[in-house]
C-alpha cells in the first residue's frame, strides 16, 4: 500500500518534474465523460440498444442504422464544476464554470434503388464532433501540516550527491529538482559534508500548505460513420474517430511560516504550467438486433485510441522569501516533448425495452482494462511509467440505466450512469455517479431536448510523499453540474 501512495504522490507534485509523462496521463485520456446530446445525456448514455441518437456514433454505430430521414443537430452546453477539499481538518471549496459545445452532427439517409428486392432499407452517412472530456476544474486546498514540508523530500533526494553537481546541473531537472531547491536556498551542506544536507525548515516543523489547480480544455472526437438497416431486424454500424486534446493545467503550490515559528524561513512558491496537445485514431463498430417488436439488444467493440502525436509544453518556477527580507527565484526552462498514448480497448452492450409508444427502458454494461494502455516515445521505453500503468490501474465495469415516457410529442427522462474505480488495491477512489433527466418535444421535423446532469465522486490527493516521507491525503469531493440542451432538424 505504501509503495502504491507514494507512485501517487509523485506523479501528482515533485516540482519541476510534475509534468513529465506518467501513469496519470494515461489514465487522463483513457477514461471518458461523454457529453453528447440533452436525450442521451438525460437517460444516462444508455443507448446501446436504442440508436437514433447522434451521440452513439461514438458509443455504439450500430444505431446508426436506426436512422429512417436525414438530420442536422447541435448541442450547447453550460457546465459548472464544484471541488470540496478537506486536508488534516481544514475545509476549502472552488468552483469552474464553463460553455462548451456537447456535439454537432449531421446525418444523410438513402434507400437502395430497387428497396423491394433488397434486404437492405436505408443506408446512411454521418459526420460531426461529439464531447468525449471536459477537463474544465479548480481546486483549492489547504491546511497546516505539523509532521514535515516538501523540502524534506528535497533533502533526502539530495543525500549522498555531491553539491558539486547539483551546480552543475545547467538545465535545472536534476532528481526532484535539486539544482532550483538548492539555489533558492531551500537546502544547504551540513558543515564539513560535502553529500549531505538540511532544510530550510526543520524536519517535523509545522508549516501552512496550500496548492491551487486550474484545469480547462476537452478531448472532443470528429466522426465520419456508416450504417445499414437489414430488413428492419438488424442495424449495423462503423465508426472512425479522430478525437483530439486540448488540456492546460496551472498550479501554485506554497508553504508559509504564519506563526512565524521558524528563525529565517518565510515561505516557498512553487508555480507550474502545461499545455498538452494531441490528435489521435479509432475505429468502432457496433450492431442492434430487434428481437421482437418490443425487445431490442445492442452491443459494440472499440479499438484502442492510437494518440500518435501527444506534446506538452511546461514550465515551472520557484521562488523562496526569507525573514531577513531575501527573496530568491529559480525558473526552469521551457521544456517539450512528443509522445504516444494508445488507450485500451473496450466493450458495451445492451438491452431495450419499448413499451408501445409510451414508454421506454434501456441498460448498458461497459467493459474498460485501464491497466492495458501504453506510454511510447521513439527515444525513451517508459518502462517505468508502464509498469506503473499495470500496478495501479484495473478493468472497470459500467453500468448506464435510462427510461423515457412520452405524452404525444413530449416526453420526460430520467437517467443512472455508475463508472467504477479504476484504481487497484482501494488506493484511491476515482468512482464516478452520474444522475440525470431532462424533458424534450419531437414532431416530424423538429425536436427539442434539454436535459440536467449531476456527477459526484470522490478522490485523493497527495501534494508528495517518498519511502519515508508520507503526507496525509488531501480528501476532495468532486460535483458537477451539466446542463445541455439540443436542437434538431429532420428532412
Amino acid at each position: 500500500m505504501k509503495k502504491f501512495i507514494i507512485t501517487l504522490a509523485a506523479s501528482g507534485l515533485l516540482g519541476f518534474l510534475a509534468y513529465s509523462q506518467s501513469d496519470v496521463d494515461a489514465l487522463r485520456y483513457s477514461r471518458l465523460n461523454i457529453g453528447g446530446t440533452a436525450r442521451f445525456m438525460s437517460m444516462g448514455g444508455a443507448f446501446s440498444a436504442l440508436g437514433a441518437d447522434f451521440t452513439t456514433l461514438s458509443t455504439n454505430p450500430g444505431g446508426l442504422g436506426l436512422y429512417k430521414k436525414s438530420e442536422f443537430s447541435i448541442t450547447p452546453s453550460f457546465y459548472t464544476g464544484l471541488t470540496k477539499s478537506s486536508y488534516n481538518g481544514s475545509k476549502s471549496d472552488d468552483i469552474q464554470y464553463n460553455f462548451n459545445l456537447g456535439n454537432v452532427g449531421l446525418v444523410i439517409t438513402s434507400q437502395p434503388k430497387n428497396k423491394s428486392k433488397s434486404v437492405f432499407r436505408n443506408f446512411q452517412f454521418a459526420l460531426g464532433l461529439n464531447r468525449l472530456n471536459n477537463f474544465n476544474n479548480r481546486m483549492l486546498m489547504e491546511g497546516y501540516n505539523s509532521e514535515n514540508s516538501l523540502i524534506d523530500t528535497y533533502v533526502e533526494s539530495a543525500n549522498g550527491i555531491y553539491y558539486g553537481e547539483i551546480e552543475d546541473d545547467i538545465y535545472g531537472f536534476y532528481s526532484y529538482d535539486l539544482n532550483p531547491a538548492w539555489y533558492t536556498y531551500l537546502i544547504d551542506t551540513i558543515p564539513g559534508f560535502d553529500d549531505q544536507y538540511y532544510g530550510a525548515i526543520p524536519a517535523g516543523g509545522g508549516i501552512y500548505q496550500r496548492k491551487e489547480i486550474e484545469t480547462w480544455g476537452s478531448m472532443n472526437e470528429f466522426v465520419l460513420s456508416l450504417g445499414a438497416n437489414i430488413s428492419e431486424k438488424v442495424y449495423l454500424g462503423g465508426t472512425f474517430g479522430f478525437p483530439f486534446i486540448r488540456y492546460f493545467e496551472k498550479s501554485t503550490y506554497s508553504e508559509t511560516d504564519l506563526d512565524n515559528i521558524h528563525d529565517d524561513f518565510d515561505n516557498l512558491r512553487l508555480y507550474d504550467d502545461l499545455q498538452t496537445h494531441g490528435a489521435g485514431f479509432n475505429m468502432k463498430f457496433g450492431a442492434i438486433v430487434r428481437a421482437t417488436d418490443w425487445f431490442r439488444i445492442g452491443g459494440a467493440i472499440h479499438s484502442p485510441t492510437w494518440f500518435n502525436n501527444m506534446t506538452d509544453d511546461w514550465y515551472s518556477e520557484l521562488t523562496t522569501e526569507f525573514d531577513n527580507g531575501d527573496y530568491f527565484k529559480s525558473t526552469s526552462p521551457y521544456g517539450t516533448y512528443d509522445y504516444q498514448i494508445h488507450t485500451p480497448w473496450r466493450a458495451l452492450g445492451g438491452v431495450s425495452f419499448i413499451i408501445g409508444k409510451r414508454a421506454l427502458i434501456s441498460a448498458d454494461y461497459e467493459f474498460v482494462d485501464y491497466s492495458m494502455a501504453k506510454l511510447r516515445a521513439t527515444q525513451y521505453n517508459f518502462y517505468d511509467e508502464n509498469n506503473a500503468i499495470k500496478t495501479k490501474y484495473k478493468e472497470t465495469h459500467n453500468i448506464r440505466l435510462g427510461s423515457e415516457v412520452r405524452f404525444g410529442q413530449f416526453a420526460v427522462r430520467a437517467g443512472y450512469n455508475y463508472n467504477s474505480s479504476p484504481f487497484t488495491n482501494n488506493i484511491n477512489d476515482g468512482a464516478r455517479s452520474y444522475y440525470s433527466g431532462g424533458v424534450g418535444y419531437r414532431d416530424k421535423d423538429f425536436f427539442v431536448d434539454f436535459a440536467y446532469v449531476r456527477s459526484v465522486s470522490h478522490e485523493d490527493y497527495y501534494f508528495y510523499g517518498t519511502e519515508d516521507i508520507n503526507v496525509n491525503p488531501v480528501k476532495n469531493d468532486l460535483i458537477s453540474n451539466n446542463f445541455l440542451l439540443t436542437v434538431g432538424f429532420r428532412y
